[in-house]
């Protein structure tokens, strides 16, 4: 089968181009080497929708960071995406640091970021009394949010499927060659797929994909960033996400609240050689530590339920996006080198690109009627007042049993998030769709419950159940068969 769109890549980035091509006459399908969406930097970043006054004006980071953010909030109400425009802060902590205040402040008004301006010590301490005292001034950017990214890209999944969009998972694109009718790219299990157009939405590998049909080359550094979630006990501290003047390797060690209650610290920036390298380091951390503290004195990490890492794919010729259709391959359509503010880019980079592939295609746009606005959505008991969760249990007694206790999650939850159209497969896949095992015990006493409800909806063994995919198995065997348990043995 030949299909008009074959995109490579399942983050946010690849979901949102997903998403505004199936509002397009057009035969999609989205190929993803992890086993789910969201399974690279789309589920470990920081998760703030940017400003853009950081980007260089002119550039494409500029320019989609500044559109990104302009349609984020209306992106998010269309699919249910939990969403705060809760301002952002860059604080200098001396006087040395106040010229870059200003040039980031002029940057911002060249890129058309609005409403931006810098205050003084006092009213940054009545905006945000836990500052360190160190802390002078402040750049602020009334335009700046928290999300969950993960969340975003499952939505945009959900909704490019209701609409056409088919998936598949496992598949890592290892080579791609010109065809008469387009291209033809082979995977990792040996499985060929032919279409009339690509979109190379892959993150780290990208550059790989890239240099295979062009002579414009570009190469991918990985990125990690470390950090460190703090328990909803620390929730209130800082209303802003509060940056540090950032520096050659990023906007550094910030804090931020979350939109689920947390309070996030990081993240570190270290270029590393693998982009599987997803591990946290006693290094990295302890460096993420002393820098946070300039922002808050007596940070509390003794409420830290956990620590994670993010790979970040950044082209080090451009420094930028790269956007488009390849100049000298007719067809391939790069979203390459697309680092922090990518995920605020998104819902506008997947608006851009899926113009530029239908007008290639010649695609015409469906009919609003033909267009479903589907997210699967289920109902949450966390957000139920008592009388409308007993209309749940009278309707599904499965909403009533709580498999996960601090988030709060129901059975009938976690098995919605599996059984939808891009349904969760993992115990991971289960967490970042309902929040089980997000909370302060980190999984230890639900992660069971999961196995067993995951064995039951996709057909397997427990032991086949796997964290995130691959060889990430919990189970290594049972102690027990049913015939030994059946007569008491």
């Amino acid at each position: 089968m030949t299909h008009d769109v074959i995109i490579v890549g399942a983050g946010v980035v690849g979901c949102s181009i997903a998403r505004s091509l199936s509002r397009y006459k057009l035969n999609v399908l989205v190929l993803e080497a992890g086993e789910d969406v969201a399974s690279g930097a789309s589920k470990a970043n920081s998760a703030i929708v940017h400003a853009g006054f950081d980007a260089e004006p002119g550039s494409n980071k500029a320019k989609y960071n500044v559109a990104g953010n302009a349609i984020f909030e209306e992106t998010c109400r269309e699919l249910h995406v939990p969403f705060i425009r809760n301002t952002s802060l860059v604080v200098a902590f001396s006087e040395e640091e106040l010229p870059n205040l200003r040039k980031l402040l002029e940057r911002g008004v060249q890129n058309g970021v609005p409403g931006l301006r810098i205050i003084g010590r006092e009213e940054l301490r009545t905006l945000e009394p836990n500052v360190s005292d160190e802390a002078i001034a402040a750049l602020v950017a009334p335009t700046g949010g928290i999300c969950c990214p993960y969340d975003l890209t499952f939505r945009s999944a959900e909704n490019a499927a209701a609409n056409g969009v088919a998936f598949r998972f496992d598949q890592r694109v290892e080579t791609i060659e010109k065809t008469d009718g387009g291209w033809a790219l082979v995977t990792g299990t040996g499985e060929r797929f032919e279409t009339r157009a690509v979109v190379n939405a892959s993150g780290c590998g990208s550059a790989i994909l890239n240099n295979q049909v062009s002579a414009v080359k570009y190469s991918i550094q990985p990125r990690r960033g470390e950090y460190v979630m703090l328990d909803k006990s620390e929730s209130g501290c800082f209303k802003a996400t509060m940056f540090q003047c950032p520096g050659p390797m990023g906007k550094g060690v910030l804090v931020s609240p979350t939109v689920d209650g947390t309070i996030i610290v990081g993240p570190t920036s270290e270029d590393i050689d693998s982009a599987e390298a997803t591990e946290t380091t006693a290094f990295g951390l302890d460096k993420m530590r002393r820098l946070s503290t300039r922002i808050w004195k007596k940070i509390p990490f003794r409420s830290a339920i956990t620590t994670f890492s993010g790979i970040r794919s950044h082209e080090p010729s451009k420094h930028d996006f790269v956007l488009g259709e390849a100049p000298d391959a007719p067809g391939f359509f790069n979203a390459l080198g697309v680092e922090s503010p990518g995920l605020t880019s998104a819902p506008a980079i997947g608006r851009d690109m899926a113009k530029w592939v239908a007008e290639k295609l010649g695609a015409e746009a469906k009919a609003g009627s033909e267009v479903s606005d589907d997210v699967s959505l289920w109902p949450r008991i966390r957000e139920s007042t008592p009388e409308q969760l007993a209309e749940l249990v009278k309707k599904d007694p499965a909403f009533g049993r709580v498999i996960c206790r601090c988030e709060t999650v129901s059975e009938a939850e976690i098995r919605a998030s599996i059984r939808c159209r891009v349904g969760a497969r993992s115990i991971d896949g289960v967490k970042r769709r309902t929040r089980a095992g997000m909370g302060r015990c980190q999984g230890g006493f639900c992660s069971p419950r999961v196995i067993e409800i995951l064995s039951q909806e996709l057909g397997i063994p427990p032991e086949a159940v796997t964290k995130c995919g691959g060889n990430s198995r919990l189970c290594v065997g049972k102690l027990f068969d049913s015939e030994t348990r059946s007569e008491g043995k």
